[in-house]
């Protein structure tokens, strides 16, 4: 039970990440690459993004 709950948290998370992505401002390889990291890492890059990616992306990948 408690393994299916993060299970779903996890996803629910992991698509409003990419969500977020794809709406900032920056090129589509960009786009790609964050997205990639996000999901490859599963918690570890969902983790990551929402500490250090979701306020530098558009410097980062400008």
């Amino acid at each position: 039970m408690a393994a299916t709950i993060i299970y779903v948290l996890g996803v629910i998370l992991g698509v409003k990440a990419v969500m977020e992505i794809f709406n900032e401002p920056i090129s589509g390889a960009g786009k790609i690459i964050a997205t990639a990291f996000v999901l490859l890492l599963s918690w570890v890059g969902i983790a990551i993004y929402y500490l250090f990616m979701r306020g530098n992306l558009t410097r980062w990948f400008r």
